[in-house]
């Protein structure tokens, strides 16, 4: 997607994030909830993720590379931040 590669990933259940990254260890994390949302918000978080990998900051360089990698990022996230995080917080 960004070509960056990533040695380790993983999946976890997050009660605050839709995902993590470290990196300097080149690490991402990948929010379990994700499995609900639409394939395209999953492709955002990735995308977010691996960016993150690039520049740390949400600088114009991030919103640079995130522009590249997928056009409608900011649509998404605005998908994503207007519904609860986790179906926990439904009472499901």
């Amino acid at each position: 997607m960004i070509g960056v590669p990533v040695p380790t990933w993983g999946i976890n259940k997050m009660k605050t994030k839709w995902g993590a990254c470290n990196s300097q260890a080149q690490r991402i994390w990948i929010n379990l909830e994700l499995i609900t949302k639409p394939l395209p918000c999953l492709e955002y978080i990735v995308a977010h993720k691996l960016a993150h990998l690039i520049e740390r900051n949400h600088s114009g360089r991030f919103v640079s590379i995130m522009d590249q990698a997928l056009s409608t990022w900011r649509l998404l996230r605005d998908e994503l931040n207007a519904e609860p995080l986790s179906h926990e917080e439904l009472g499901a």
